[in-house]
């Protein structure tokens, strides 16, 4: 039974981290962007020494989302962005290192932003630089938690803003970085307060996932056309997809199927043989109630499905003793790991202690089933 145990724990472990991480990724690219392209100096993941030399490509300026506005046929909107850390602070209170981004309005066109209060700030105040600011769920709570956000002046690194919206609560990305710990203002006011001479991120976003693919082309000719590139030139660019992170996510599920998988059937087969052994004992013990059972008329499948039900029986009572186990396991992994324990995961563990029960079962209950009466009655 701790073998089929330990099996079971294993096998829930393994599912519900994997189910864990699946619900955390359709979560955190939902707060990216299902159908945006991002246009940058740099991929997401390179090695370290690509970084290095993706680092010292040209920058990419403002003016670069307008020269793809203008030709792309497959952007439903196109908006630059640009991001850096400062404290905000209202009155006595401070929350530090606050993500701070700065774009024009188009950046909610095609993602369903919700916003808890207020608007979000429109062309005009992007055209006049207006110190306006939407800012996170999470910096709402710290510095107004008794009072309405909206109305109220903040100052965001010493400069002084008003706020005009908050964002509904969004949770964090793959539960490192929080998307709540954030403001966001127009472009020209970034721009005005914290410089200019920085490299932007250019996000398109797509009508539907279906079109990502021939947006992706079309923006890698708009982008080699914009940076004057030949045909034989590499880019000095790259087009950043959501699709990414699940290719890194593909990776470490490989990686945690086969550890569990290998594991899993490490611990089964133990238990699914001591579980065998004890039933030859069993069967063993019990071999002259086999024969006065068949004396009495029992056939070969009553003496069969007796012994197997018992064999079943033991390596379900070990895969509840598991499950138990695990629902503790998921607890303790989901505070590092984001982890999911579904009723799915229940039946399969219990539909494992069955196969291992049948299996491992069915050559002792074979045995007490073919025994021959007279034999077995003579037995002592």
């Amino acid at each position: 039974m701790l073998g089929i145990i330990i099996g079971i724990v294993t096998v829930t472990a393994m599912i519900t981290v994997i189910n864990g991480l699946e619900n955390a990724m359709d979560r955190s690219l939902a707060l990216l962007g299902t159908n945006a392209i991002y246009i940058q100096k740099n991929s997401w993941f390179t090695e370290p020494s690509e970084r290095m030399r993706q680092w010292s490509r040209p920058d990419l300026r403002e003016d670069l989302a307008e020269y793809i506005r203008d030709r792309s046929e497959y952007a439903l909107a196109v908006a630059p962005l640009v991001q850096t850390g400062r404290p905000i602070r209202y009155r006595d209170r401070v929350l530090r290192g606050v993500f701070i981004q700065g774009s024009t309005p188009e950046i909610t066109v095609g993602d369903e932003i919700e916003l808890s209060q207020g608007r979000w700030y429109n062309h005009f105040d992007n055209l006049v630089g207006r110190n306006v600011a939407v800012i996170g769920h999470a910096v709402n709570e710290s510095l107004f938690p008794a009072e309405q956000a909206v109305g109220k002046t903040i100052r965001i690194g010493g400069k002084r803003f008003e706020v005009i919206g908050v964002l509904a609560e969004q949770g964090k990305f793959f539960g490192l970085f929080s998307f709540d710990e954030q403001a966001q203002i127009p472009l020209s006011t970034f721009e005005r307060h914290f410089g200019r001479f920085r490299s932007i991120t250019v996000k398109v976003n797509s009508p539907s996932s279906e079109v990502v693919p021939l947006l992706e082309e079309e923006l890698t000719g708009i982008m080699r056309s914009a940076r004057g590139l030949d045909a034989m030139e590499e880019d000095n660019f790259s087009i950043n997809k959501t699709e990414a992170f699940q290719e890194q996510l593909a990776g470490v599920k490989t990686v945690v199927y086969a550890i569990g998988i290998f594991l899993t059937s490490l611990a089964l087969v133990v238990g699914g043989i001591g579980v065998m052994n004890i039933m030859f004992v069993t069967v063993k013990e019990r071999t002259r109630e086999i024969g006065v059972r068949k004396a009495v008329g029992a056939s070969r499948r009553a003496i069969l499905s007796q012994f197997l039900i018992e064999a079943v029986l033991v390596c379900v009572a070990a895969g509840a003793i598991g499950i138990l186990i695990s629902l503790g396991v998921t607890a303790i992994v989901d505070q590092f790991v984001p982890a999911s324990f579904a009723m799915g995961t229940v039946f399969l563990a219990f539909g494992i202690c069955v196969g291992v029960g049948v299996i491992f079962g069915v050559v002792p209950a074979w045995n007490a089933a073919r025994m021959n009466p007279i034999d077995a009655l003579r037995y002592s």
